[in-house]
């Protein structure tokens, strides 16, 4: 498979930048697109359903047509009270490309289809590509370990693998993916495209705490933890933050009752005070405004697959070929 046609003109780099709960806006979807990776952001960011109405009149007013395409999120599941009516939205507003999540619904697919939009859907198992599969979706974004917010567990070259055999569309990875090198991985290893969330709460036009964007780049991988206590899904959160609201981040386990409130007895809010972020962080080194994150993310991503494509002879002989090494092939 290779990336759906609809979303290559404006596509500078491989990338998604993901719909990030109470971090993702228009602001920040716009100058992602306009530098060439595709933006998004959760329906949910918004307070009302007039109110994500208004976030895609803004978005299309002022997205250019040179720019790369959005895309936007919506929560598929029984919790979601809104879904029927952002949903209509959606249709009504002919949204490019939809990340659905928490449940791939066959009533969701045909509607983005009718219009002629595509369905990308959040899996973590084998068992969610054959469920997503039979739903009809475009794509597959494959929550790998280390990724941030909800998490998956399988290591990305085994998923990929095992996805692809089940699956002919489009493979996004997830997961600790912070580099323009790590995008051409992805790619090298099967992925069509690659999916980023925590890099981009380290923007400029980021809504998130300066003091989260500074957590974010201060940490390495040994300071996420994966919890199910603070949403009830196993989730990745920065061990400073999860310390600073009171918890003892070794006693959170995979196993835990979600949490209603922080060790004070102060009512817990998840992703607004308890602040997520991916494996990743290892390869954030500064905030950025996000045009400039991708433009350097797409100088990187050339770079690296330059790097990969120079095999010499040398590294040809090593595996049983016979020729002078130091000679390109």
């Amino acid at each position: 498979m290779a990336i759906p046609d609809a979303l290559i003109p404006g596509l500078r780099v491989p990338v998604i930048s993901a719909p990030m709960l109470l971090v993702s806006n228009p602001r920040l979807v716009l100058e992602t697109c306009r530098a060439g990776a595709i933006g998004s952001f959760p329906a949910f960011n918004t307070r009302s359903t007039t109110e994500y109405e208004d976030w895609l009149y803004a978005i299309e007013q002022q997205r250019a047509l040179h720019d790369a395409t959005f895309a936007v999120n919506l929560i598929v599941g029984k919790s979601n009270t809104r879904l029927a009516d952002d949903l209509a939205v959606t249709v009504r507003h002919r949204v490019p490309l939809v990340i659905t999540s928490l449940g791939a619904d066959q009533h969701v697919v045909n509607a983005v289809h009718d219009y002629g939009g595509l369905v990308f859907h959040d899996v973590a198992s084998a068992r969610h590509v054959e469920i997503a599969a039979k739903a009809g979706v475009d794509g597959l974004i494959l929550l790998t370990g280390g990724a941030g917010g909800h998490t998956g567990f399988l290591n990305p070259f085994a998923f990929l693998q095992e996805a692809r055999r089940r699956f002919d569309g489009a493979l996004i990875l997830s997961g600790a993916l912070s580099t323009g090198s790590d995008v051409a991985a992805a790619v090298i290893a099967g992925a069509d495209l690659a999916y980023m969330g925590t890099r981009f709460i380290a923007t400029d036009e980021a809504f998130a705490d300066a003091e989260y964007k500074a957590m974010i780049v201060a940490a390495g991988s040994n300071d996420v933890v994966v919890t199910s206590a603070m949403s009830g899904n196993p989730a990745s959160f920065l061990s400073a933050s999860l310390r600073r609201a009171g918890f003892d981040p070794k006693e959170l386990g995979l196993r835990d009752p979600r949490l209603t409130e922080r060790p004070d007895g102060q009512p817990l809010r998840p992703w607004k005070e308890v602040w997520s972020a991916g494996q990743g962080v290892a390869g954030i080194q500064q905030v950025l405004p996000a045009g400039v994150l991708v433009r350097q993310l797409g100088e990187d991503y050339t770079k690296a697959l330059v790097r990969a494509s120079g095999l010499t002879m040398f590294q040809a002989v090593s595996h049983g070929m016979s020729a002078r090494p130091g000679k390109k092939i």
